[in-house]
């Protein structure tokens, strides 16, 4: 039986954004409040008269790294791409690699420029490889020196500028590990912050390293039979502190993005909330009952997705869809550069 969901939408090419809004904090803001199902039309420079005083944001502080590689399979000089993953135990690198023609374990890959070269080392499932990087250095410091921006198929078809590497990119990035951006925070500035600060609002951080997994299609008919991806995540003490001071003053949750959704409610399912790192496979769907979470800031989603439903899930499938239909009616740009939405009780 399929789920009372429709995960599916329409949407015309021409609202799918393929720069961000300049400055960031000019990008449009969809407010949705769930009491009474109003939406309201505001940019995100006015976040800060929108939230109250005592409001908490929970940001995720995850930096992109420039994980996409370009070489030449140096049997054959034919042309090769990749997307670093994850380190693994050994030193070893897992990576998404794509080429024309049947990759073999031992051939060499040199990466332009040089003289950064890798060595397959063992086929993995879903055009995945284990790796060896055949240079000294941490992931992060080979990357930095060699890796593209890998910015998602639907902008510019993967090209990425000089300039991505600050726009894709939150201005409080400070822990390397994520392979996609935490696009909602990508609309806050120093000025956002000035306001929020000048409001009385305070805010914390959580970590989740973004994904490959964030962009998996569900191609399943029945989405709770969708196998969740995992991605790790850090809740520290600082920020149990933080709401705990929020909850005392009266003050309401805001989650920046789906994965500060993720870290809290999965270190809510341990019992009352606590300091949590690991990884996590939470998948939320509708219905679901959110512990730690009272309001959501988000971005337009891919229909089909993990994060769709999420979204579904803390507004409710009519008002989410509801939501969806007005944004496009309005000309409200989706994705990862686009515009934002606001969830209030």
């Amino acid at each position: 039986m399929t789920p009372p969901f429709l995960i599916d939408y329409e949407l015309p090419t021409h609202l799918i954004a393929q720069e961000p809004a300049e400055p960031r904090d000019h990008a449009r803001l969809l407010v949705i409040r769930r009491r009474d199902g109003t939406l309201a039309h505001h940019r995100f420079r006015d976040l800060p008269e929108i939230l109250a005083p005592r409001d908490l944001l929970i940001l995720n502080d995850t930096r992109v790294l420039p994980a996409r590689l370009l070489g030449k399979r140096t049997v054959t000089g034919g042309k090769w791409e990749g997307l670093f993953l994850r380190e693994l135990g050994d030193g070893t690198w897992e990576m998404l690699c794509q080429t024309r023609g049947r990759l073999q374990p031992g051939e060499r890959i040199a990466i332009d420029p040089g003289p950064l070269a890798l060595e397959l080392v063992e086929r993995l499932p879903a055009g995945r490889w284990q790796v060896r990087p055949l240079l000294d250095g941490s992931p992060v410091e080979v990357l930095g020196r060699f890796g593209h921006v890998p910015l998602p198929p639907y902008i510019r078809k993967g090209v990425a500028s000089e300039a991505d590497r600050t726009c894709y990119q939150t201005v409080y990035a400070r822990q390397p590990g994520a392979v996609a951006a935490p696009t909602a925070g990508l609309h806050f500035t120093p000025a956002v912050f000035d306001g929020l600060g000048q409001r009385g609002i305070d805010w914390s951080f959580v970590t989740l390293h973004v994904g490959l997994g964030t962009f998996r299609p569900i191609e399943v008919d029945d989405y709770t039979q969708h196998p969740m991806h995992r991605e790790w995540g850090e809740l520290p003490q600082s920020t149990v502190d933080a709401i705990a001071r929020c909850r005392q003053r009266g003050g309401r949750v805001v989650a920046v993005g789906t994965t500060a959704v993720r870290v809290l409610e999965t270190a809510a399912q341990f019992g009352p909330l606590a300091s949590w790192s690991g990884e996590t496979e939470l998948f939320i769907y509708p219905p679901y009952e959110f512990s730690a979470v009272d309001a959501l800031i988000t971005n337009f989603h891919l229909p089909r997705t993990t994060l769709l439903l999420l979204v579904a899930a803390f507004a409710g499938p009519e008002l989410t869809n509801t939501a969806y239909r007005t944004a496009i009616a309005e000309g409200y740009r989706f994705y990862s550069y686009g515009d934002a939405m606001l969830i209030l009780p």
